[in-house]
């Protein structure tokens, strides 16, 4: 697994495959109807169901493979021609980790354990409370690199500066900005990951602020996504937001 979209009432999981061979037998239980029957009993178990509806659809790109799954040589060639544009998600590795050492009491290895299966996009230790800072008073500052800078609300150029510097590390201010803003919890990142894959990375961080100003208003501050940087050594990046780089690359 490379990654996991929760998109209600989508879960899209994305695999990568080791060989030809191995995907071949993964193409088969899914033509056959054995992952599908497999996805449902434990998905009966887990929510105590006698039976859950399930739809499946498989694609490789935009190529949707449900329609020629009798040409499994077409399937294999489509899916290997994919290349993944991702690192694993290291939040699915933590959650393996953590799901290695569940204990779920005598059901264990009988399917049951599924049942003490979180949330694959929720956090497995419990949240921090969220602390709502106040919006900035007229006037109010704070330090960056020993400078005073006048603090306010994020407007619409910063959103764009952000989004066409920030890069692939934009998820990362996300997580750093969620700790006091729940609209950005680890559901809303996904989401947006997967809604503006196609439009790249400057749409999907431009939108994250986008989300983080819809809902903090005023308290969405220039403060804010500057730490936020800092924590996630973007110091380049807050220097121009705050206007403080020459153009060689010097501070102003």
């Amino acid at each position: 697994m490379l990654k996991i979209h929760r998109s209600d009432p989508q879960l899209i999981v994305q695999l990568r495959f080791s060989g030809r061979q191995t995907c071949g037998r993964f193409l088969r239980a899914y033509r056959e109807g054995a992952l599908r029957a497999t996805l449902q009993g434990y998905l009966a178990r887990a929510l105590a169901l006698n039976a859950v509806p399930l739809q499946l659809e498989l694609r490789a790109g935009a190529e949707q493979l449900d329609a020629v799954l009798t040409d499994e040589e077409r399937c294999l060639n489509c899916i290997c021609a994919q290349k993944p544009d991702r690192l694993r998600d290291e939040e699915l590795t933590e959650l393996e980790d953590a799901l290695r050492n569940l204990t779920c009491g005598s059901a264990a290895g009988q399917g049951g354990d599924v049942q003490g299966t979180p949330a694959p996009s929720q956090s497995l230790a419990p949240s921090p409370p969220e602390e709502k800072p106040p919006p900035p008073p007229p006037g109010q500052t704070f330090f960056f690199q020993g400078q005073p800078i006048v603090n306010r609300p994020l407007n619409l150029q910063d959103q764009q500066k952000f989004a066409r510097s920030v890069g692939l590390k934009w998820r990362k201010v996300g997580r750093s900005l969620q700790r006091s803003c729940r609209a950005l919890r680890d559901p809303a990142l996904d989401s947006l990951a997967y809604e503006y894959e196609r439009e790249g990375l400057y749409e999907q961080a431009f939108q994250l602020l986008r989300r983080f100003v819809q809902a903090e208003g005023r308290r969405a501050t220039l403060q804010r996504l500057v730490e936020a940087l800092e924590e996630n050594e973007l110091t380049s990046l807050a220097e121009d937001l705050l206007g403080l780089a020459n153009p060689d690359g010097g501070l102003a």
